[in-house]
């Protein structure tokens, strides 16, 4: 019985030897407070978001400017992670660490709040972007949103080169090593840099911007949506992304049917070589007068308008219609051009003539003997 006792003895001494050192050698006790303390900032970061955010979010909504919306959207995830940098904090603290490991955690911790700052500003950028709008009278849209993307590049590399200074990595070696490293490579990047140096071009001769309907012959044709550093999407209009290289887009010739101050209409009618002088006359009299009294279209001398006899065919006398339209969108430009075809047809059978079509005329100098001709020519 007392080797029972003795040997229980030993196990509860064992029991409270890994209790103390039962962790990486720290008090199992201290680390369950730690993590205690860890959840009660994960409590406190839930009442936050349910309550401080919430009350901020009715204040928000009741002001008509735009800035608290988005500087509250900016900073609420990252105030929401600090919770969690505090929490461990005060944990760390708590469990009071030596040595390698009280630097590890305290670089630890310095990393976390680097990373909540940065990533505040990160957010940031596009709410200071939005107060800029008005430079959109010198800068176009496009170059904006290329200097948004520019300034979160750089806001992330602070933030990394920072958190490299907070661990003792020295930042300018690498930079001089990527330098070295950007030679070799620049030799097989030339495509990236053309790329680079085509939208830059782009934006700068503003060639087109978002949502324009645009055509490189033998490349695409579709309305543009982004134009990255490297290329430029383009959805064409069975909504299929295309993805096109901007050196395509600023070495070739680019077609801006968005950029259209009006749509041009071009026939070319061919009437029957029948139709006398005065129905032709009457003809293009009553085209032009229908195009003039028509609102639809442009008049001279905002653009130029012709319904003029222009030749003699093949097997039609030839009348030009050239006019604009005052819509450069699609379907309202079929559906004009749609009514001035009705409107020609009319014009045209009214006028008592119709419509040419390809025909070949033969002519047969002396028609062939009959066989019972042949065969009494012969008898005789």
């Amino acid at each position: 019985m007392q080797g029972v006792l003795n040997n229980l003895q030993e196990y509860w001494y064992l029991v409270e030897d890994v209790w103390r050192t039962g962790v990486l050698g720290y008090n199992v006790g201290d680390i369950l407070v730690a993590v205690g303390i860890f959840g009660l900032f994960f409590v406190l970061r839930g009442l936050f978001t349910r309550f401080v955010i919430a009350i901020a979010d009715r204040w928000v909504e009741r002001t008509e400017t735009k800035i608290d919306d988005y500087i509250r959207d900016a900073i609420r995830n990252p105030l929401r992670f600090l919770f969690l940098a505090l929490g461990f904090f005060f944990a760390t603290e708590y469990l009071s660490f030596e040595d390698v490991a009280r630097t590890f955690t305290e670089n630890l911790n310095r990393s976390l709040i680097i990373i909540a700052i940065f990533w505040a500003l990160f957010n940031c950028v596009t709410p200071v972007s939005q107060g800029l709008k008005i430079l959109e009278r010198v800068l176009t849209p496009e170059i904006l949103d290329w200097l948004i993307a520019g300034a979160k590049t750089t806001v992330v590399l602070i933030a990394v080169a920072t958190i490299l200074q907070t661990w003792g990595i020295q930042v300018a070696p690498i930079i001089a090593g990527l330098g070295l490293f950007g030679v070799a490579v620049a030799l097989g990047a030339q495509d990236l840099f053309k790329n680079l140096i085509g939208g830059m071009s782009i934006l700068i001769e503003r060639r087109f911007g978002f949502g324009d309907w645009i055509k490189v012959d033998g490349v695409v044709e579709g309305n543009v949506e982004k134009i990255g550093f490297r290329s430029t999407l383009v959805r064409q209009f069975d909504k299929a992304p295309v993805f096109v290289p901007n050196q395509h887009l600023s070495d070739n010739s680019v077609i801006n049917y968005s950029a259209m101050s009006y749509r041009r209409i071009s026939w070319v009618i061919g009437v029957e070589y029948r139709t006398t002088h005065d129905q032709l006359q009457r003809i293009c009299d009553d085209i032009r007068s229908y195009i003039e009294a028509t609102d639809d279209f442009a008049q001279p001398p905002a653009a130029p308008l012709f319904v003029r006899v222009d030749s003699f065919g093949a097997s039609s006398i030839d009348i030009i219609v050239y006019c604009f339209t005052k819509s450069t969108s699609w379907g309202d430009w079929l559906e004009v051009k749609e009514a001035l075809a009705y409107r020609v047809k009319q014009i045209v059978e009214g006028a008592g003539t119709g419509f040419a079509f390809p025909s070949r005329s033969i002519y047969v100098e002396t028609i062939p003997p009959s066989p019972d001709e042949v065969v009494a020519a012969r008898e005789e």
